[in-house]
């Protein structure tokens, strides 16, 4: 296991190269996720309610409205004519026949594709706190795509690494749900092993996004916080310009906080930093890059009208995502 501090890694603990082709099993709890675990968070849907239902609202209802304007297209039925109706919806057939004027009407249409983005490269498999971020971030994505499922929507997404992603196309069905699934747990199982990082991953996989979605889709972001580069920035903005968003940057304690535990030594592809985290001014500069992190995402938030919602491996995925809507409930 290596600790992802800045640019560098501290080595804490040895692991067993994976062998290309296998999937090796989780060595500890929170440190790798399978499939039958992301399969198994469909029984944690209703613990938090992510999308509306007829007798409850959620404050993600907002945004999975249609983005069409006046009526839908789905005809619900035929009533009286009332003052104020559109003449253009009159049902001219019907009012020929019963010699009273008669209006159509119609649902507005809600369904619409949902697509999950979350990342699995090399910097988010570290965490000090209850699972690593890579776990957190795959835990999360398959609690939204079980919901989105059972809101009837159609699911698809996109898992991308340090080298690669893999792309599902969106469908109202279990199978497509699980094929993403599958894609993402042996991407998190395939982290730890040797290999060069790709620092504009994040970006080449938004730009790929841009090129398949169709507008009035709904993307959910799952990414680490430390991800956000100018360029990443620009291809958020580009996707917002036709989608919706949803974004939930994964952090860690220690990307905001250096802990005062003297001498650390780092290393990283040959080369090597010794830290003394008993230096205050050290420990205060650090800090400051993290809150400077935090900041950027909630201007990017602010700036596009998007929904944007932190989570850290400090406290259950369950826990930030109901304490969240609570609040946001609250608030309305």
């Amino acid at each position: 296991m290596r600790l992802k501090t800045a640019a560098w890694t501290f080595r804490v603990r040895k692991r067993r190269p994976a062998t290309p082709g296998i999937v090796p099993p989780a060595s500890a709890e929170g440190v790798h996720v399978d499939l039958a675990e992301l399969i198994d968070m469909r029984h944690r849907v209703r613990e938090v309610q992510l999308f509306s239902s007829p007798a409850r609202r959620s404050p993600l209802i907002g945004l999975h409205h249609s983005k069409l304007r006046g009526r839908g297209v789905d005809f619900d039925q035929v009533r009286i004519y009332q003052a104020g109706d559109d003449v253009r919806t009159i049902d001219w057939r019907v009012t020929a026949r019963t010699q009273e004027p008669h209006t159509k009407l119609f649902h507005e249409e809600r369904e619409r594709p949902v697509f999950i983005m979350v990342e699995q490269s090399q910097r988010l498999f570290f965490g000090t706190g209850l699972v690593f971020k890579s776990v957190l971030a795959a835990q999360a994505a398959s609690l939204i795509g079980w919901a989105a499922l059972a809101h009837n929507d159609r699911v698809g997404g996109l898992v991308f690494s340090d080298h690669d992603h893999h792309e599902i196309k969106p469908r109202r069905s279990k199978q497509s749900l699980l094929q993403l699934l599958s894609r993402l747990a042996r991407a998190n199982q395939a982290l730890g092993s040797p290999g060069g990082a790709q620092r504009e991953g994040f970006s080449l996989a938004l730009r790929r996004a841009r090129e398949v979605l169709r507008p009035g889709s709904l993307v959910v972001i799952l990414c680490d916080e430390r991800t956000l580069s100018d360029t990443a920035e620009q291809q958020i903005a580009l996707l917002s310009r036709h989608t919706d968003l949803i974004l939930l940057p994964v952090s860690d304690p220690l990307d905001h906080a250096l802990p005062a535990a003297g001498l650390l030594r780092f290393v990283e592809q040959g080369a090597q930093l010794e830290l003394d985290t008993h230096a205050s001014d050290l420990r205060q500069a650090y800090r400051e890059l993290g809150e400077a992190r935090t900041a950027r995402w909630e201007r990017l938030a602010q700036r596009l009208g998007v929904l944007l919602l932190p989570l850290s491996t400090q406290e259950g995925m369950i826990d930030q995502l109901r304490d969240y809507l609570q609040r946001q409930g609250g608030r309305r």
